[in-house]
């Protein structure tokens, strides 16, 4: 999704003949679908929606939001999932504005969910299976601070589940790197532009021509096994929001996916 000068208008509809260039094309393929946006429409919304009586919401950032939608979309409970910025001091930021690096900002996803039906601890898991969490400057082909991978949380109840998860996470020794996902106060989350918003749904060829591309999907298949992971659900409890220490794990051996739709 990086806007610069640099970056091509998006020429990857045309075939590569020469089975040498194959590789600089999917390069090419994915600059040209992050730099190809379509204008803003004039309704875009700059002011995160107050969520309604008895949902709750959880904002995750890892890297491109366009590919951090479907994960949570897959989990029942989940009402809805709005990209968009958080984690800077810039007013009413652009995706140009973001996008540039200069204003504090990461991409992130606003998850509107039922707490009666999904609990937090789900959500934090669907989280973990879906980006790099050893690399806090950039998340695969998207390089930069503003796609680093963050937990921004709402109550201190959300901090405390977000920083056992990561702890476990940790403890499981699952990766070579240490875990470097930041866990923060949200401060005020900024709708991304419309067109930004189930850009899967709207753009479904140019989205999985970009995630795999990105190389996303073949770190997730490679650390999961499997190339759209499942988190496992773990029941909703007015107590603890359905956190127990034993239930909560990043094993794959643990998640048997189902067949669920596209998002």
């Amino acid at each position: 999704m990086v806007k610069s000068a640099k970056h091509p208008k998006d020429t990857s509809a045309r075939g590569f003949c020469n089975t040498g260039l194959v590789a600089l094309g999917v390069l090419g393929l994915w600059i040209g679908l992050r730099a190809a946006s379509p204008p803003a429409s004039a309704d875009d919304g700059k002011a995160a929606a107050t969520p309604s009586a008895g949902m709750a919401q959880a904002t995750f950032a890892g890297g491109c939001f366009w590919c951090m939608e479907s994960p949570f979309f897959k989990l029942k409970g989940v009402i809805d999932v709005i990209p968009g910025y958080t984690g800077g001091t810039v007013a009413d930021p652009t995706y140009e504005d973001v996008s540039g690096g200069g204003t504090g900002h990461a991409e992130c996803v606003n998850v509107t969910y039922d707490p009666a039906k999904v609990s937090y601890a789900t959500l934090l898991e669907a989280y973990w299976r879906s980006a790099d969490p050893t690399d806090a400057g950039g998340q695969f082909a998207d390089r930069g601070t503003q796609y680093r991978p963050a937990i921004f949380y709402r109550n201190q109840e959300q901090k405390r589940l977000a920083e056992a998860s990561k702890a476990r996470l940790a403890a499981a020794k699952k990766f070579a790197k240490p875990i470097v996902t930041e866990i923060t106060a949200i401060k005020v989350f900024y709708p991304a532009e419309e067109y930004h918003q189930h850009y899967d749904k709207k753009n479904p060829l140019r989205y999985h021509a970009y995630r795999k591309g990105s190389g996303r999907d073949s770190f997730i298949e490679k650390n999961f096994g499997i190339a759209v992971p499942e988190a496992p659900v773990i029941p909703v409890s007015k107590e603890n929001d359905g956190v127990e220490d034993e239930a909560m794990t990043t094993s794959p051996e643990s998640v048997k996916p189902e067949k669920t739709s596209s998002h």
